[in-house]
């Protein structure tokens, strides 16, 4: 297991994580697999969306404080509770096939690191099984 070390700069903050985990493959040499992407937190997670507009990261983003506010008065009180919300709403763990030594992605996809209550120092945990 390895793992990705993330510096999010921003309260929500949408980071594009593919290059590190194909780096991640690549230095390991593995070739043909299952890669699986976690994250071990409450107020992030994990998703694949389309990377080549980034507009699609604020309409993301837009969307998500638009349903899940900040203020909207929920019942636990440690002033990140909308981030508890919008983390459980997406993903905290992916599994990705690895053939000749890439991830597999569609042409618009990239896998992203979602970062609702920061700026915070993360992790993303990696690992690989050979198949």
């Amino acid at each position: 297991m390895e793992t990705l070390n993330i510096s999010s700069k921003q309260r929500e903050q949408i980071i594009d994580i593919t290059p590190q985990i194909q780096q991640y493959i690549s230095k390991n040499g593995y070739s043909s697999g299952i890669l699986t992407v976690y994250s071990p937190h409450t107020t992030a997670g994990i998703t694949v969306n389309e990377n080549a507009d980034p507009d699609v990261k604020k309409d993301i983003t837009n969307f998500l404080n638009q349903k899940v506010p900040q203020n909207f008065g929920f019942a636990h009180i440690e002033g990140n509770s909308d981030a508890h919300i919008k983390a459980s709403l997406m993903n905290f763990s992916y599994n990705f096939i690895v053939e000749n030594g890439q991830v597999l992605l569609g042409t618009w996809q990239g896998i992203f690191f979602m970062e609702f209550d920061g700026p915070r120092n993360r992790n993303v945990w990696l690992k690989y099984i050979s198949g």
